[in-house]
C-alpha cells in the first residue's frame, strides 16, 4: 500500500483510469487445452484420440471401438473400460514469453477422478475428487514445447483400496444390491455416486477430464472466484449487495488498488480502495442500492418476473493492471420458515420468497447422462424447459449425482426454477478420517463459491437420506457400534460441511439431510430418532403395495420432497437400445434393465388393482400395451398423491397438514429403462409429465371422497382472491352426453390456499343424475371465470376402470394439418375414451395435451416439434391408444 500521503492522488488516478476504460498492461494470459488429446489404456494396447472434455467411454464410442454403451447388455460387456487405467496426453506450445509473467498455472475445472498430473516429466500432484477445482503452479516447469500426461487410476480399484485401508471399521454399504449390477465402495471416492449404479441407472464409472483445462499466466494477482449475493434490511428497507472476490496474489508485498462497481439501471456507481495481501486474499464489498430506485425482485416461476441487472465490476491494481468482471445480479430473499402451527404439534416447514409463502411444485433432478460430456446445452435447455412447461417452480438437484454445470443454473435463473441443492452424498455412510474431510471441505468451498450467486438456489442440503439411514438402521449396525457412525455423521455434515457453508454463504438456509426434521433434528443432536415425522421438516415416501388411489395411505407431511412410482419408457425410446428378441415384458433384457427389486412385478400389481392387464397373443403388441399401462398407472398414482399434497396446504387434520411442497421422484432419466422419471432419456414426455402440467396448474380443482362424501377443493397459487364458477358433470361411460351438469357460481377461491368448494354425499350426487351408478359414470369438473382465468378439466373415478359398466371401444381418428411451426391434430371419437395417448414415435416434440379423458366428440390438439418435420412424417409415426385398446 502506498504511504498515506500518496493514497488520495493514486486513488484519483486509478478511478479516472477505470472510468476511462484504460486498458493498461494485460492482467492475464489464458488459453484452453480443450480439444483432441492422445488416449491410451494401461498396457498401451489401445491408443486413440480422445476429446477433452470427455471420457474413455465416449472416445472409444466415437472411434467405433465399442457400440453404444446403453445398447442391450453393454453395461456389463464394457466393464473392462472402467477397470483399466487410462492416460490422457498431449503436447502444447507456450504462446507467450514466460519471463514476462510472475506465475503460470495449470487449471483443471474437473478431473474424473483419481489421477496423477505430469508436465514435462515432472509430477505436479494428484487428484482424487471429481467435484473440486485443481490448480498447479507450473512457472518453473513450463517450456517452449511441453508434454502433459494425466495418468488415471480405475475408480473401482481406488475405492476398493481406500475401503481396505480403512482398518478401524467398515463403512456401509460395501456394495449395492445385486439387482443394480453395480460396483462396490462408492462411498470411499468423491465421485458421482450413481456412476457405480443406482436403482434407475447403470454402472459406468468413467475416467476422463470432464471439464475445462487451461493455462493461466498473470502478474501481481489473479481473480479466482467472484460472487454476488443480495441482502434486504427490513428495518431500513434497503437492498444491498455483498460482492466477494478471491484473488491469488503473487506479489511478495501487499498490493493496493481500486474497485468500481457500476449498475446503470439502478443508478449505482461506487468506488472503493482495496488492499490485497500476498497469497490467497479475499475482498468483500457491500454496495448499498438507493431506496429511491425502482428495483424489481427475482421471482420463482408463476409468481413474477425473473428480473436481473447487468453489473460491471472493475479492479484497477497498482501498475495499471485492470481486471473486469461483467455479471448479472438479482434481488430476492429466501427464508425457510419453521414456526409453531395453531392446533398442531411440531413446526411448519415452508419457504418464503421475497416475503411470500410459496407452494413448491416440482421434481428431483438426476444426471442427464452417464457420460457428462454428452450433456449438451441443447439437452439442458430441453429438459429444464419441459419442467417449466409442466408448471414446475422447483427442482431438487439430488445428492447422488453431480453439481451441475454453470449453464444449468443460468437457465434456472432465467426460467424462475428454484433449486434445492444437495451436496453429493446419498444413501450411504461415509468415512470421516482427516484426509477425506479435507477433500470434502475443499469440494464444498469450491462449489459454494461457484454457485452462490444464483438466485435460483434457495437451499443447501447436506445429503440424501443419510440421517434416515442411521435412524432406521438400514445397514443393520449393531447397537453398540451405532454411536461411532453417528459421530462420523455429525463430524461430516455439521462440523465440516455446515461450517463451510455458514462461512461462505449466509444468504440461504442449510439443512443437514433430506428427509430431516429441521429444528427438531438440531435439538436431537443433528440425528433425529424419526426423520420421517410428519410434524416436522420434509418427508420421502414410497409405497408400491398399497392402492395408490387410496389417498389415506399418504403422509400428511409438512413438505413432500420425494415420492413416486415406476413406469417403462415408450417403445420408440427402448427400440434404440434393444433388439426384437427383447420386446417382451419378461425378456432377459426387460429383467436386466430393471434395477429395482421386484419393480416389474410391482408395476403390474398396482395396475391390476384398477385396470385389466394385457392378455393378447401378439408379443410385441402385448409389450407396447404393457408399457402404456405402466405409464397410465404411474401418472394416475402420482396425480392422486400430488393432488392430496396440494389440497393439504391450508388445513390441519389430526395435528398434521400445512403441506407446502410436492416434489415427485424423478424428473429425468439417465438411460433408456424403467424408472420413476416423467421425462424419458432424450427428453420425450411420458404420460406423467402431461399429467404434471395439469396437476401443477396454478388454479386447480381436486376431488376426493371421505366417508361417503364427495369433496372438491379449489387450489390456487394466484396472488389475488378470485370468484369463479365451478362446473361439475357426471358422464355415463356409454354416452357422449353428460347425465347431468351442476354449475355453482360465485365460488370464492382465496389466493395461495386450498379449501373445500363443493361437498355432497356420493349417494345424493348419483341419485340426482338419474341412472348413474359408481360403475357406470365418471365425474368431471373445472373452474372458469372472466377473461383467461380457468383451470384444467379434472376428473374423479367412482370405481376401478376394470369394473366400469358401459365403457365401449371408441373409433378414434385424427387428421393432421400444419400451421406455421406447429401441427394441428383434429381428434374425433365415437365414445368416451379414458387415457387417450398420442405417440409421435421418433418425431421429437410435445403435444398441447395428452393422456386425457376424452368426453367430447371432437378435440383439437397441437403438436410442437423440436426439429423440422412434415405432415407425412408425423402421420407415419403417430399412433393412438386408449384404455379400451388393452385386451
Amino acid at each position: 500500500m502506498p504511504p498515506e500521503g500518496r493514497r488520495e492522488p493514486l486513488l484519483l488516478l486509478l478511478l479516472s483510469a477505470a472510468l476511462a476504460g484504460s486498458e493498461g498492461p494485460a492482467a492475464l494470459a489464458r488459453w484452453s487445452l480443450r480439444g483432441s488429446w492422445r488416449l491410451s489404456n494401461g498396457n498401451g494396447s489401445l491408443v486413440l484420440s480422445g476429446d477433452v472434455p470427455g471420457c474413455a467411454h465416449t472416445a472409444l464410442l466415437r472411434h467405433g471401438l465399442i457400440q453404444d454403451p446403453y445398447y442391450r447388455f453393454n453395461d456389463l460387456a464394457y466393464r473392462w473400460i472402467s477397470l483399466d487405467n487410462w492416460t490422457y496426453s498431449r503436447e502444447f506450445q507456450t504462446l507467450f514469453n514466460v519471463s514476462t509473467w510472475q506465475k503460470v498455472s495449470l487449471i483443471f475445472e474437473g478431473v474424473d477422478t483419481v489421477a496423477e498430473i505430469v508436465v514435462n516429466n515432472i509430477s505436479l500432484g494428484r487428484t482424487n475428487n471429481m467435484f473440486s477445482r485443481y490448480g498447479f503452479d507450473i512457472t518453473d516447469v513450463i517450456q517452449e514445447v511441453n508434454t502433459i500426461q494425466v495418468h488415471f487410476l480405475s475408480a473401482i480399484w481406488y475405492a476398493a483400496e481406500q475401503s481396505k485401508n480403512h482398518h478401524a471399521y467398515i463403512v456401509p454399504p460395501e456394495c449395492p444390491p445385486p439387482v443394480q449390477k453395480g460396483q462396490c465402495h462408492v462411498n470411499f471416492i468423491r465421485k458421482e455416486q450413481c456412476s457405480f449404479s443406482w436403482d434407475w441407472g447403470p454402472s459406468f464409472p468413467t475416467q476422463g477430464i470432464w471439464k475445462d483445462v487451461r493455462i493461466e499466466a498473470y502478474n501481481l494477482c489473479h481473480l479466482i472466484y467472484f460472487s454476488v449475493a443480495s441482502h434486504y434490511e427490513r428495518n431500513s428497507r434497503q437492498w444491498s449487495l455483498e460482492i466477494e472476490s478471491d484473488f491469488d496474489v503473487v506479489s511478495s508485498k501487499p498490493v493496493g488498488g481500486l474497485v468500481t462497481v457500476s449498475i446503470p439501471e439502478l443508478q449505482t456507481l461506487q468506488a472503493q480502495a482495496i488492499e490485497l495481501r500476498p497469497g490467497e486474499s479475499s475482498i468483500r464489498l457491500k454496495i448499498n442500492i438507493s431506496k429511491t430506485v425502482a428495483l424489481e425482485t427475482w421471482w420463482p416461476r408463476g409468481h413474477g418476473n425473473q428480473t436481473g441487472y447487468n453489473m460491471a465490476t472493475v479492479f484497477i491494481i497498482e501498475g495499471g493492471y485492470k481486471i473486469e468482471k461483467i455479471s448479472k445480479v438479482y434481488f430476492r430473499t429466501v427464508e425457510l420458515v419453521e414456526e409453531p402451527i395453531p392446533g398442531s404439534p411440531g413446526l411448519s416447514f415452508y419457504f418464503r420468497i421475497n416475503g411470500l409463502p410459496i407452494f413448491m411444485k416440482g421434481s428431483n433432478w438426476v444426471p442427464a447422462d452417464s457420460f457428462q460430456d454428452r450433456v449438451t446445452s441443447k439437452m439442458l435447455k430441453l429438459l429444464l424447459q419441459s419442467a417449466a412447461d409442466a408448471n414446475m417452480n422447483i427442482l431438487r438437484v439430488w445428492g447422488g449425482g453431480v453439481y451441475e454445470q454453470d449453464e444449468f443454473y443460468d437457465i434456472c435463473d432465467e426460467l424462475g426454477i428454484m433449486i434445492w441443492q444437495d451436496f453429493m452424498f446419498a444413501c450411504a455412510l461415509y468415512p470421516a478420517d482427516q484426509s477425506y474431510l479435507d477433500s470434502v471441505r475443499t469440494e464444498i468451498t469450491h462449489q459454494v463459491k461457484r454457485l452462490k450467486s444464483h438466485p435460483s438456489i434457495i437451499l443447501w442440503s447436506g445429503n440424501n437420506e443419510n440421517e434416515a439411514a442411521i435412524a432406521c438402521n438400514w445397514f443393520s449396525i449393531p447397537p453398540a457400534e451405532m454411536s461411532l457412525y453417528s459421530k462420523d455423521y455429525v463430524t461430516l455434515y455439521v462440523k465440516n460441511i455446515r461450517e463451510v457453508v455458514l462461512a461462505e454463504d449466509k444468504s440461504r438456509p442449510y439443512i443437514p439431510s433430506s428427509p430431516t426434521n429441521g429444528w427438531k433434528t438440531v435439538k436431537e443432536g443433528w440425528l433425529s430418532h424419526n426423520p420421517y415425522d410428519t410434524h416436522y421438516g420434509d418427508t420421502h415416501y414410497y409405497n408400491y403395495l398399497s392402492d395408490c388411489w387410496d389417498w389415506t395411505t399418504y403422509p400428511r407431511a409438512r413438505f413432500a420432497s420425494e415420492y413416486g412410482f415406476q413406469s417403462w419408457p415408450s417403445f420408440s425410446t427402448l427400440a434404440k437400445v434393444s433388439s426384437e428378441e427383447d420386446w417382451s415384458y419378461t425378456s432377459n433384457f426387460s429383467l436386466h434393465r430393471q434395477h429395482h427389486a421386484k419393480g416389474n412385478d410391482q408395476m403390474l400389481q398396482q395396475a391390476g388393482l384398477h385396470f385389466k392387464l394385457p392378455r393378447g397373443t401378439q408379443l410385441l403388441e402385448n409389450f407396447k400395451h404393457t408399457i402404456y399401462l405402466t405409464q397410465v398407472t404411474q401418472a394416475q398414482c402420482i396425480k392422486m398423491e400430488t393432488e392430496f399434497y396440494r389440497r393439504s396446504q391450508s388445513e390441519i387434520i389430526g395435528g398434521e397438514g400445512r403441506t407446502m411442497g410436492a416434489l415427485y421422484w424423478q424428473l429425468n432419466d439417465i438411460w433408456q429403462g424403467p424408472s420413476w422419471a416423467s421425462l424419458e432419456y432424450g427428453g420425450k414426455w411420458k404420460m406423467l409429465h402431461y399429467f404434471a402440467q395439469r396437476f401443477f396448474a396454478p388454479l386447480l380443482p381436486v376431488a376426493h371422497e371421505d366417508d361417503g362424501v364427495f369433496y372438491i377443493y379449489g387450489v390456487s397459487d394466484l396472488h389475488l382472491d378470485v370468484e369463479l364458477t365451478l362446473k361439475v358433470s357426471l358422464h355415463p361411460w356409454s354416452s357422449m352426453e353428460p347425465a347431468c351438469t351442476v354449475a355453482k357460481e360465485g365460488v370464492a377461491i382465496k389466493a395461495g390456499s386450498a379449501a373445500a368448494i363443493y361437498k355432497e354425499p356420493i349417494a345424493d350426487l348419483l341419485r340426482r343424475c338419474g341412472n348413474c351408478t359408481r360403475q357406470s359414470c365418471v365425474v368431471t369438473f373445472y373452474l372458469t371465470g372472466g377473461g383467461n382465468l380457468s383451470s384444467p378439466s379434472n376428473y374423479h373415478f367412482l370405481s376401478s376402470l376394470k369394473d366400469a359398466v358401459g365403457l365401449q371401444k371408441p373409433q378414434l381418428t385424427v387428421s393432421i394439418s400444419q400451421v406455421q411451426d406447429h401441427f394441428q391434430l383434429v381428434l374425433e371419437t365415437t365414445a368416451i375414451a379414458p387415457f387417450v395417448w398420442l405417440d409421435a414415435g421418433d418425431v421429437p416434440g410435445t403435444f398441447s395435451d395428452n393422456g386425457f379423458l376424452l368426453t367430447e366428440e371432437q378435440r383439437i390438439i397441437l403438436f410442437h416439434p423440436w426439429e423440422s418435420t412434415g405432415v407425412v412424417e408425423l402421420e407415419k409415426s403417430l399412433s393412438l391408444t386408449s384404455l379400451t385398446d388393452i385386451s
